[in-house]
């Protein structure tokens, strides 16, 4: 009798724990749904972006320019200081750090100095193949996003090589000398000369060495308006074929302080600063 009532509580014991158990991991579960379910939201009319569970949306009782510097400060380690050549790169290529999905990486300053510098940080990037190219890469969301617009209307790249899409930091530089010079560095530096910045980019500056960036051959509303809806934008003014992946939609992009410019008829989402 006593080994049976042993038994018994023995039984019991193991029934109450099962129970005990379940009840937690189902309270937990209940918690990491409730907690993962923002993540799918966006502040208004989303693209398949997986934007951040709490996106940064600044103050906007703020003017644009302290709109805009609030939140890069959330994606650069120090954010550049006026009269600076890393603020005169952030003004040129800056929209691009406004951009909160999960699946983006952003350096954590402007300027990637060197070639190992660059080589370290697009080795922690997850990259997506454009469709229809052999050798073009983007940082997964971007090509996802620009592979969803050109279901909606042809868009090809600029050149059809892989220069067009990410870049690495040699192909920056030859890009620069090609176009530019030692002493028009200096002067880019100093802030005496901006006007080459809407051509190519100095060394270690390119929003290409990101991932986020691909030259197109655009030619009509139809084509932008796909790209718009899907992240893309133009964000370096007088680059025409230049196309940047901010990952928001449209309507979302002056809470930022981005400002709408219109340039020979081509809208540019420039910074504020």
């Amino acid at each position: 009798m006593k080994r049976l009532s042993r038994k018994a509580t023995f039984i019991i014991i193991v029934v109450l724990m099962i129970i005990t158990v379940v009840t937690i991991y189902g309270f937990n579960h209940h918690k990491l749904v409730n907690k993962v379910q923002p993540v799918n939201k966006c502040v208004s009319n989303c693209t398949n972006a997986v934007i951040s569970p709490s996106p940064f949306i600044p103050n906007q009782e703020l003017n644009e320019q302290q709109r805009f510097l609030s939140t890069i400060a959330h994606k650069l380690s120090t954010t550049p200081q006026n009269n600076t050549f890393e603020y005169t790169l952030l003004r040129a290529y800056g929209a691009v750090f406004l951009n909160q999905e999960l699946g983006v990486k952003l350096p954590q300053k402007v300027i990637l100095a060197t070639e190992q510098e660059a080589q370290e940080f697009q080795t922690t990037l997850t990259m997506g193949q454009v469709d229809g190219t052999r050798d073009c890469y983007l940082q997964k969301s971007a090509a996802d996003a620009l592979n969803k617009a050109r279901t909606l209307q042809i868009i090809p790249l600029k050149s059809g090589f892989s220069g067009d899409c990410t870049r690495n930091f040699a192909t920056n530089l030859n890009f620069w000398r090609k176009y530019a010079n030692n002493q028009v560095f200096e002067r880019v530096q100093q802030g005496q000369e901006t006007k080459i910045l809407g051509t190519v980019a100095p060394p270690g500056t390119s929003q290409h060495l990101w991932g986020l960036a691909i030259d197109l051959r655009v030619s009509n509303q139809e084509q932008r308006k796909a790209l718009n809806q899907n992240g893309w934008f133009q964000t370096v003014e007088n680059d025409l074929p230049h196309w940047t992946y901010i990952g928001w939609t449209e309507e979302n992009l002056p809470k930022f302080g981005l400002k709408n410019k219109v340039v020979n008829g081509i809208i540019y989402w420039v910074t504020p600063i």
